[in-house]
């Protein structure tokens, strides 16, 4: 079995341990396994996309209950809406390896390698909740990030474009204000998860930093101007803008221009 198809076996899976094992493995046998970078590959017919437990229970972001971090249920709702983001990442980086063929075998080795990261940021997290008392799937959660996904199934630039570079990008900004609050908690718990987000955010300029690479990469091939053909996609696609203060010093770091910058910070 090729690795894209190994890709899309391991987005069906529903259990997120047996997926982040997975994951962990199928990045170690990458360099020994072809990629079959020609292929168009479909799921199976009865497969859901992507694989995920019964709960948590997936509801409107706007119904998602905000609760105080200053109390122990609140942070513990906190950590678990961060690995709900990380897992959805897993899901999201598996799905750019299966789904877009015909890209340079780099393409799907830096999704693979984000992959495998985020598995590693959703262990973290969860190893966080157990000591809090709590699992994944005992709080609620909202879909956005995979509903982009769906929206831009059918383009890989839009892809490249709205779910990277935007939906994970905001990370970059919501992070250290996270962290911040987490401190004023200043519980040894909260303070465990202001160190988790550290290493999340770090790695997580990395992967901002790959969809850069290959957003622009696409551009040069269809001869397409990066900054206005964003302005485009995030009109067709109804994309959200970030919400200031953006981290500019992370976005830099991961790619994005002072152009690009000014551009999200004007509307």
């Amino acid at each position: 079995m090729t690795l894209r198809h190994r890709a899309l076996t391991l987005l069906c899976l529903s259990d997120p341990l047996d997926k982040c094992t997975a994951v962990h493995r199928l990045r170690a046998d990458a360099q020994h396994t072809s990629w079959d970078t020609q292929t168009q590959l479909s799921p199976p017919e009865d497969s859901l996309l992507p694989g995920r437990p019964a709960c948590p229970r997936l509801v409107p972001a706007v119904s998602v209950p905000h609760r105080s971090p200053f109390t122990p249920e609140g942070l513990a709702a906190l950590v678990h809406s961060i690995a709900h983001i990380e897992f959805n990442a897993i899901n999201l980086a598996l799905d750019a390896v299966w789904r877009f063929p015909q890209m340079p075998e780099d393409f799907y080795s830096d999704w693979l390698h984000v992959a495998d990261e985020e598995a590693s940021h959703f262990g973290l997290l969860q190893d966080e909740l157990r000591t809090l008392g709590h699992r994944y799937g005992d709080f609620d959660a909202h879909d956005g990030l995979w509903s982009m996904c769906v929206k831009t199934q059918d383009n890989i630039t839009a892809r490249m474009a709205l779910v990277p570079r935007t939906l994970e990008a905001r990370g970059l900004d919501a992070t250290p204000l996270i962290q911040a609050k987490l401190r004023k908690v200043g519980t040894p718990a909260a303070l465990r998860t202001v160190a988790v987000l550290d290493i999340i955010l770090r790695e997580e300029i990395g992967h901002v930093a790959i969809g850069n690479r290959w957003y622009g990469w696409l551009c040069r091939q269809q001869g397409l101007d990066p900054v206005a053909h964003y302005r485009a996609l995030a009109r067709t696609h109804a994309a959200p803008r970030p919400k200031p203060p953006l981290n500019n010093a992370a976005r830099l770091a991961a790619g994005f221009s002072q152009v690009e910058l000014d551009f999200l910070l004007s509307a």
